[in-house]
């Protein structure tokens, strides 16, 4: 049997979010034809990629990533390599000037509240043989703003893996008009704007007959509790919760409201247990859905535009939802789906490596 091509794949970050999910989902879908290492600093990350069986190098600095790196390369006359960090992409091209291995140099962009941090740093790979995959076409452009070759930019967007979707609560359908339970999944902080949803409660009283379960925590979670018992609003702060998933399949809405969200899996895990979406008209997380088909859009930053849309679906017949339901589900399995985004990425690495596969 030939022996598969390493996929190294190099995390910026020991956390468990978005970005360190979707680096797992997508090696394990790939692992039939390449063999995953995961290079991360230890944390989460490094012990679910243990639990799913792959071949984990916890890296301390820059230094020990470069050492820890060599015997790949030397070893091996082809590799694919993912990265998340401009600096691991630096490294490896360097590296490889003296080793000359055909390699698929792949960055990661999923983008993140640092303009300069998440999209200014990638200028420093323009001109080297890497592609840069943007999670959202919201991604793409960032970086094209921030001075990115646009040659060098692919726009991949995230799945959820064929698994998750099966196994996911389920909401059941709509048998009654409107809605009672919404869930807000966010971290508490300034850019996720859980100020415009207490705007809009504040101003509209007769929503206060929707329960608004808000899960995650941040800086602003203090803060953000204050004003809404001040208000006397019908807010519950759950804080982190293990159950999400139940607990999201519980609801009736899931409300998004940052207007810069890179992408925004919460989406896609709402897709999944059959919860309808409200998001903004801008961002990546925006960009996820059709308006009026697969969910609903307001206007970015705009209270009364929340205000107005959760004011309509108080009322909304069951057919209007199950129909948004319904749009979500086939995007899920179109636009979304594990299998027609590893099949980019196999394209991706093999046209890298020089080889054409189906």
């Amino acid at each position: 049997m030939r022996e598969r091509t390493p996929l190294l794949y190099t995390l910026h970050s020991g956390n468990l979010y978005g970005t360190e999910r979707m680096a797992l989902a997508t090696a394990w879908g790939l692992r039939d034809e390449f063999e995953p290492v995961i290079f991360t600093p230890g944390g989460l990350a490094a012990v679910e990629a243990r639990t799913m069986g792959f071949e984990v190098v916890e890296t301390t600095n820059d230094r020990a990533f470069a050492i820890q790196l060599r015997p790949y390369l030397s070893r091996h006359r082809r590799l694919a390599f993912f990265s998340t960090r401009t600096m691991h992409s630096l490294v490896f091209a360097a590296m490889n000037l003296l080793y000359r291995r055909t390699v698929a140099h792949i960055h990661m962009v999923h983008g993140g509240t640092d303009e300069a941090l998440s999209y200014g740093q990638k200028r420093r790979l323009n001109r080297l043989p890497v592609t840069l995959v943007a999670v959202s076409a919201f991604v793409r452009e960032r970086l094209l703003a921030h001075g990115v070759r646009d040659r060098q930019i692919r726009v991949i967007e995230n799945f959820l893996p064929a698994e998750q979707v099966a196994s996911a609560p389920r909401r059941e359908p709509f048998r009654q008009p409107g809605i009672r339970r919404v869930a807000v999944i966010s971290r508490l902080d300034p850019i996720k704007r859980i100020d415009v949803l207490l705007t809009c409660l504040e101003n509209r009283p007769e929503l206060n007959a929707i329960a608004f379960h808000l899960y995650g925590t941040g800086s602003d979670s203090e803060a953000l509790k204050a004003r809404a018992a001040k208000g006397g609003l019908n807010v519950v702060f759950e804080g982190f919760r293990p159950d999400v998933d139940e607990q999201l399949a519980q609801a009736d809405l899931l409300v998004h409201l940052c207007p810069e969200e890179p992408f925004g899996l919460a989406i896609l895990e709402a897709m999944a247990a059959g919860v309808p979406v409200v998001a903004p008209d801008s961002g990546g997380a925006g960009s996820l859905i059709e308006d009026g088909v697969s969910g609903l859009h307001f206007a970015a930053n705009d209270a009364a535009s929340l205000g107005a849309c959760l004011a309509g679906l108080c009322q909304a017949e069951p057919e209007r939802l199950n129909s948004l339901v319904a749009g979500a589900r086939t995007a899920l399995a179109t636009r979304f789906s594990e299998r027609e985004r590893l099949a980019d990425y196999r394209a991706l690495i093999w046209a890298g490596l020089g080889e054409r596969r189906r």
